[in-house]
């Protein structure tokens, strides 16, 4: 049967197979990164200066393509200010002033906050009256879906320039 040799061999040949299992665990074991590290690979992999989807108003949320929806977001958006601001003085006051950009915040509650922009070289005009304007004027618009990213409503920033028109009357 087995003689004292082949035990002997036997023996190695286990005690081989033993020390080679122990050691092979090691090539199995992965570093795992820790949540922060990450945590950190996923923030930088996100461009934060780009929205998953844009803020909408419910005329565009049946358009499915997003540079679509975008555009008619802005545009519905510039109507509005526009209407808005056609019904007052401020074309009338300031007849060279015939577009002004508009600061339009939306916030993840769905509210927003209107700020004019101003040239540097501004001085010519009342900044403090047009302002007064848009904020008693920029009242009372439609639901505002805010802009989404990862889920998530986000604040969102644009400038709109607004034409303001002078009436004419004949």
């Amino acid at each position: 049967m087995y003689t004292q040799f082949n035990i002997k061999i036997l023996k190695q040949f286990f005690l081989l197979l033993i020390i080679l299992f122990f050691n092979s665990c090691q090539y199995f074991e992965k570093e795992v990164p820790s949540e922060k590290e990450l945590l950190q690979k996923e923030l930088k992999s996100i461009n934060w200066k780009q929205v998953d989807e844009y803020p909408s108003v419910s005329n565009c949320e049946k358009i499915a393509d997003k540079k679509l929806r975008k555009q008619c977001f802005f545009e519905v958006m510039s109507q509005l200010i526009q209407q808005k601001l056609d019904i007052d003085t401020l074309s009338i006051m300031y007849p060279e002033l015939d577009t002004i950009e508009v600061k339009v915040t939306v916030f993840p509650n769905a509210t927003m906050k209107f700020e004019p922009q101003f040239p540097k070289d501004s001085v010519a005009y009342d900044t403090i009256k047009i302002d007064s304007i848009l904020h008693a004027r920029l009242v009372d618009f439609p639901k505002i879906n805010p802009a989404i990213k990862r889920g998530i409503p986000v604040k969102t920033q644009f400038i709109l320039p607004v034409i303001l028109k002078a009436k004419t009357n004949k």
